[in-house]
């Protein structure tokens, strides 16, 4: 239902981050060494080498669990590095994306207990940061009543957009820009070097295929990017009646030019204030508050 990104460059570096190895080791089509286990240095003197394990990742607060395929593919990764005859079995008990109460068992481990332990943190770290993203985007999309579009930002952990933007869209929300090379975004730092009118020219003749937004701070540039052509206006830190006027004004120009244009709000919106922001006309907000919000907790116990 949710497309996931390339993951095998992200799982890799993570393993090997814990176990203080290259992350070559995990590389598709690597020799498998069982000795990669021994990195762990409390699980492997302590826990033998014949236990299994079968417990289950329990939900301990209420939240939308995202990071499923990306637990079982840390325990996969695991598995085929460590030349295990037998892999570790990750077993989801619920979809990606389902609302679930503390308590609620999410995905069931069954393996060798060595290898069970030495990816647990790393398998639960994906779970609760993605599944913290999640559950605070469908809180904005809940308070936004499908009036408006919930977007993110740039503003995520480096090295962790793509599966941070893929656990917005499990959330419910929606994509902003993934980098710099897919979108053009005019900001007040470019707007220092050039006119609105400029900047927009020479994007459009440098990237004819690309979205154009523009950053807007007063009613003045706000009406300015429209008739420069942009595609989006970001009408960024006004309060709501000004936000109001201005999208009106936006409007009736962009009708006047015959021209379409989509407004969004940004900057340093709280989620309190969503419901308000529907009111004023505009078309989405985007927010930094849904990629760096708290992790939820998840636990991997034996009965």
């Amino acid at each position: 239902m949710f497309e996931l990104p390339d993951i095998t460059a992200i799982v890799a570096a993570a393993l090997a981050e814990d176990l203080g190895i290259s992350p070559d080791s995990f590389a598709p089509g690597v020799l498998g060494d069982v000795e990669l286990l021994e990195r762990d240095v409390t699980t492997a003197p302590v826990i033998g080498t014949d236990a299994r394990f079968v417990g289950r990742v329990v939900a301990r607060e209420e939240c939308v669990v995202c990071g499923l395929p990306v637990a079982a593919a840390v325990f996969e990764t695991l598995s085929d590095a460590a030349g295990l005859f037998e892999p570790v079995d990750f077993f989801p008990l619920v979809a990606e994306g389902s609302r679930v109460t503390p308590g609620t068992a999410i995905a069931e481990v069954d393996g060798l207990a060595a290898a069970v332990l030495t990816g647990e943190r790393t398998a639960l770290d994906f779970l609760m940061v993605l599944s913290g993203i999640a559950t605070t985007t469908a809180e904005w999309v809940a308070a936004a009543s499908s009036a408006i579009d919930v977007c993110d930002t740039r503003k995520t952990l480096p090295g962790l957009r793509e599966l941070s933007k893929y656990a917005v869209r499990v959330g419910g929300g929606t994509n902003h820009r993934f980098g710099l090379h897919d979108m053009v975004l005019v900001k007040d730092n470019h707007l220092r070097h050039a006119s609105i009118t400029e900047a927009v020219r020479r994007a459009r003749s440098a990237h004819p295929e690309l979205v154009i937004e523009v950053e807007a701070d007063t009613a003045e540039q706000a009406v300015g990017a429209v008739r420069a052509g942009a595609d989006i206006v970001l009408l960024d830190n006004m309060d709501d009646a000004t936000l109001a006027a201005v999208v009106a004004t936006c409007r009736a120009e962009a009708d006047a030019r015959g021209t379409v244009v989509l407004l969004e709000a940004s900057g340093g919106i709280p989620l309190s204030r969503v419901p308000a922001l529907a009111a004023t006309g505009i078309d989405r907000i985007s927010a930094s508050a849904l990629t760096l919000t708290r992790s939820v907790d998840f636990g991997l116990d034996e009965p």
